[in-house]
């Protein structure tokens, strides 16, 4: 099964993003919850939508 990532762009939208990560784990879904900001970490946050694929991952939701 593919993974689901979850990205933010700061921590403080994990409590908006916590149903969503509590729901995929209740289905078994595969889940990583990663913050990349697009202005204060630009290059981690390319990086990892250029490799999310080869990866494993299927999906990505991203919240800011």
């Amino acid at each position: 099964m593919k993974k689901v990532a979850i990205i933010m762009g700061s921590d403080s939208d994990l409590p908006i993003l916590e149903k969503a990560i509590d729901t995929l784990k209740d289905f078994g879904v595969p889940t990583e919850v990663h913050v990349y900001s697009a202005h204060r970490t630009p290059n981690e946050a390319l990086d990892f939508s250029i490799n999310a694929e080869k990866n494993g991952f299927g999906v990505i939701i991203a919240a800011a």
